[in-house]
């Protein structure tokens, strides 16, 4: 599916980055193929502009932030929040400012990121229960750009068949390639996904999990946000919850901006940040290494184009049927390669 071509994309949410990077000035960012400038408006609240200026098409990116308003780099026309052409500093005091704007999109902060919408809205950022919870502290683990499709993304977020494979430095046990099966709910977001899964606890792994068995199980429960979130809510017997975050954000057709937050029911003196970070790292790293060497024109309607699956690619065949129902619902089709 290649997400540019697909009109509907373009009313969800994505992330695109923390907030707290706007504290420095306007950031340019691409979503759907759309150049876009994020700020921070009058009233401290991030705005998203279409990144040209309406006078010679500069990036407005290559500006600065006055009073809440983005000014251009080139002539210093200034636009506030909403796009609308505020100051032509040319101008003598008393000539009005035309009436012109700069196109705007929707963008609203939620869980440290700015999310942005190019579209109309068709459902909210997805609802994440941990972060009103005290028992759960929230750690920003990465944000980066990765070559890869965002269904493909999403897919393996729900694949226990590659964690023999893929995951055989960290978790995995190649010994043990059979998945447990998984029991799916589907949803109006989405659907949920319920398995336990045996893995391997490496020493470094003891006080993620909470055990220095060399053996633990995970029981996951994955929730599938339409259409490229995901949480997936690991428990340990030692009843630590690892609760990652991942919004695959399409920056283009072929690349993606991860985002990956995470939530633990534990403190900074029961397993540092640093030590979350590093292990989640190890095993996102192994994912990366394998999804940037796959197609990015990862087929929705399986009647386009021929690929094989195996009984454990349930949760990927239902998504996939979901997302072909969510295009042809709104009068459009997947466009083949």
């Amino acid at each position: 599916m290649l997400n540019t071509r697909q009109p509907v994309l373009r009313n969800f949410w994505y992330a695109a980055l923390p907030v707290a990077k706007l504290d420095e000035g306007p950031k340019p960012f691409r979503l759907l193929g759309q150049d876009i400038v994020l700020f921070l408006d009058a009233a401290g609240q991030p705005a998203a502009l279409e990144d040209r200026c309406c006078h010679r098409t500069a990036k407005l990116s290559k500006g600065w932030i006055r009073n809440g308003h983005i000014v251009c780099g080139y002539h210093g026309w200034e636009y506030d929040g909403t796009g609308k052409l505020v100051n032509i500093p040319q101008f003598p005091f008393e000539q009005a400012v035309p009436d012109a704007r700069a196109r705007s999109f929707h963008a609203k902060a939620r869980y440290g990121y700015v999310w942005v919408c190019l579209g109309e809205p068709i459902d909210d950022i997805p609802d994440l229960p941990y972060e009103d919870d005290l028992t759960f502290r929230r750690i920003h683990q990465f944000d980066e750009l990765w070559r890869c499709s965002a269904l493909r993304m999403m897919e393996n977020s729900f694949d226990n068949a590659h964690f023999a494979f893929v995951h055989k430095g960290t978790f995995g046990d190649i010994d043990q390639p059979k998945p447990e099966k998984y029991e799916l709910i589907e949803t109006h977001y989405g659907f949920v996904a319920d398995t336990i899964v045996p893995v391997r606890n490496p020493p470094q792994a003891a006080r993620i999990t909470g055990t220095s068995e060399p053996w633990t199980r995970r029981k996951m429960r994955n929730a599938w946000f339409m259409p490229f979130c995901r949480t997936m809510d690991m428990e340990y017997p030692s009843g630590l919850r690892h609760v990652i975050f991942n919004s695959a954000t399409p920056v283009d057709d072929g690349s993606i901006q991860l985002i990956q937050i995470l939530y633990r029911n534990d403190r900074e003196e029961d397993c540092s940040t640093e030590e979350l970070i590093a292990w989640d790292k190890a095993i996102i790293e192994e994912d990366r290494g394998i999804l940037e060497s796959t197609d990015p024109d990862a087929i929705v309607d399986m009647g386009r184009k021929l690929e094989m699956h195996m009984p454990s690619d349930r949760p990927g065949m239902l998504m996939r049927k979901r997302l072909n129902a969510l295009l042809e619902a709104h009068g459009e089709h997947e466009v083949p390669r």
